[in-house]
């Protein structure tokens, strides 16, 4: 090998040694709703930053009740704002770093083409058996589900027909396969790109229920890992924001 070469070569490896010590993994909480953005922003992160993302999907309660136990997350990327800003009050997020990434909307839907009206009157006249929606207690799309069927007087009727996901993702799952004939579930499980995918749905009015904004934070675990700001500052970027607002989510 001449000089030049092994100069090319000890450069290239130096290079490769100094990029392998710069990157860095993090750990990552979801809220299920937001999981197909966050796959695709996660791959989009990796190839330009170097850094490892690990992904774990759930719903915002149990998140919360993991990380006041000590579980090793250290970006937490909520279904909602109020639990984050619980985790603030309690010292369990880095300082100034709590912001809002997206505000979700619920909409609900059937795998089955024109079964769901564009108003909604099903849940007022139609004869289905099941309702699939996310649990409320823990799950911010399951209480925001709740909150639209009173609002539109149809709890009573409906009520006896629910069946509760512990988390969006299985409210969609149940509604996917037909164990239930409709469900409500996030639109970012069902839209892409400016239309829905697949079955027939009602998007509701935001009106309807308490807005759903979707706080992100960095971990007090995460606070000395340079992955995790770079994290927080990369769903904040261009880049991130226009897959964010392609599964239907404003801004």
């Amino acid at each position: 090998m001449s000089r030049s070469a092994r100069t090319l070569s000890l450069l290239l490896a130096g290079l490769l040694l100094s990029l392998s010590v710069a990157a860095e993994t993090v750990q990552v909480a979801v809220a299920a709703n937001f999981t197909a953005p966050m796959q695709q922003i996660a791959a989009d992160f990796e190839k330009d930053t170097g850094h490892k993302v690990v992904l774990s999907f759930g719903a915002t309660g149990k998140f919360y009740a993991q990380i006041t136990n000590g579980a090793p997350f250290e970006v937490f990327l909520s279904a909602d704002d109020e639990t984050p800003a619980k985790l603030e009050k309690e010292l369990l997020i880095a300082p100034h770093s709590r912001f809002t990434y997206a505000i979700g909307k619920l909409v609900l839907w059937s795998a089955q083409d024109g079964y769901v009206d564009v108003k909604g009157e099903i849940l007022k006249t139609g004869e289905f058996k099941h309702l699939s929606l996310a649990n409320p207690k823990t799950a911010p799309y399951g209480a925001a589900a709740i909150e639209v069927l009173k609002k539109i007087g149809a709890f009573e009727r409906v009520e006896p027909r629910i069946v509760q996901g512990e988390n969006i993702a299985q409210a969609h799952q149940f509604a996917a396969t037909g164990n239930a004939e409709l469900g409500f579930v996030a639109l970012s499980q069902v839209y892409k790109d400016g239309k829905v995918t697949s079955g027939s749905a009602w998007v509701v009015p935001t009106s309807f229920y308490t807005p759903i904004r979707q706080d992100a934070a960095v971990l007090a675990k995460g606070l000395h890992n340079p992955a995790a700001k770079a994290l927080a500052d990369y769903l904040k970027s261009d880049k991130a924001r226009a897959v964010i607002k392609s599964y239907g989510y404003e801004l």
